[in-house]
C-alpha cells in the first residue's frame, strides 16, 4: 500500500470538524506525488465530497493512501484516514485523472480494414482521460497494421484500433534464435500456428524435433523463450 502524509492546507470550517477541502488535497496530493516524474502534464482533480459529510478534525496530519494493487487510470479512490489516538476515521475519495499527450489525430474518416499512412494522420496535443497509455504516438507504428473498426475524422487512434499484420503462418519455414548472457544459437524451425509480430507461437526445430515457443519478431524471425 503506497501511503503519503499530507498536512490539513487550511482550518477546520468549524471547531471539531475536518475540512473536505483537506480530504480532497491530500488524495490529489498523494496522486500527484506517484506522477511526479511523469514527462507531460497531468491533471488531478478531487470529486467533490458530501456536503453532510462530517468528521472529527484530525490534530495530526492526513494519512493517504492507495488500496494494494491499484494501478492508475482515468478514476482511482484514495483512501484518507486520521491516525491520531482516538480518532480512527477512513473516508476513501474518488480522484479523476487527464494527461496532455501528443497523439496521433485522423485526418478524415477511415473504413475498418484500411492501411493508414503517414499523410492519413497529423500529431495533436490532446486532454485524454487517464494516462498516456495505449495512444498511438509514432507514425512507425501504423506500418504492417490494419484497422479494426471504422473510425471519424478527428479520432485519436489507440493500439487496441490497430491489428497487427500476420507475419508468420502455420506451416512455414522460420528461423529460431535462443540466447543467453554472450550467447546467441539460431535454427531452422517449422511454425506451428499462425503468428503476429509479438505473438507467441509454438513452432518445431527441424534438427531435434522438438516443440517449443517464442515471440514472433518483425521480420518473422521466432525468439524462443524459456
Amino acid at each position: 500500500m503506497l501511503m503519503l502524509g499530507v498536512a490539513a492546507a487550511e482550518p477546520a470550517a468549524a471547531p471539531g470538524v475536518e475540512r473536505l477541502e483537506s480530504l480532497q488535497a491530500a488524495a490529489e496530493g498523494l496522486i500527484r506525488g506517484e506522477l511526479r516524474d511523469a514527462s507531460y502534464a497531468v491533471h488531478v482533480r478531487a470529486a467533490e465530497l458530501d456536503p453532510r459529510l462530517h468528521l472529527a478534525h484530525c490534530p495530526t496530519a492526513l494519512v493517504a493512501a492507495l488500496p494494494a494493487r491499484t494501478e492508475l487510470g482515468a478514476h482511482v479512490v484514495v483512501r484518507v484516514s486520521c491516525s491520531a489516538p482516538g480518532l480512527p476515521w477512513a473516508i476513501y475519495v474518488p480522484v479523476n485523472i487527464e494527461s496532455d499527450i501528443s497523439v496521433l489525430i485522423l485526418r478524415q474518416s477511415v473504413l475498418r480494414g484500411a492501411r493508414l499512412s503517414a499523410a492519413e494522420v497529423t500529431p495533436e496535443i490532446r486532454r485524454v482521460a487517464g494516462l498516456a497509455v495505449g495512444y498511438v504516438t509514432d507514425v512507425a507504428t501504423l506500418e504492417h497494421h490494419t484497422l479494426v473498426r471504422s473510425l471519424p475524422a478527428g479520432t485519436a487512434l489507440t493500439a487496441d484500433a490497430l491489428l497487427a499484420d500476420l507475419i508468420v503462418h502455420q506451416g512455414q519455414e522460420v528461423t529460431l534464435i535462443a540466447s543467453a548472457p554472450g550467447i546467441s544459437v539460431r535454427a531452422t524451425g517449422k511454425a506451428l500456428q499462425d503468428g503476429r509480430e509479438g505473438a507467441r507461437v509454438r513452432v518445431q526445430n527441424l534438427a531435434s524435433l522438438k516443440i517449443v515457443e517464442g515471440v514472433v519478431d518483425a521480420s518473422g524471425v521466432i525468439e524462443i523463450t524459456p
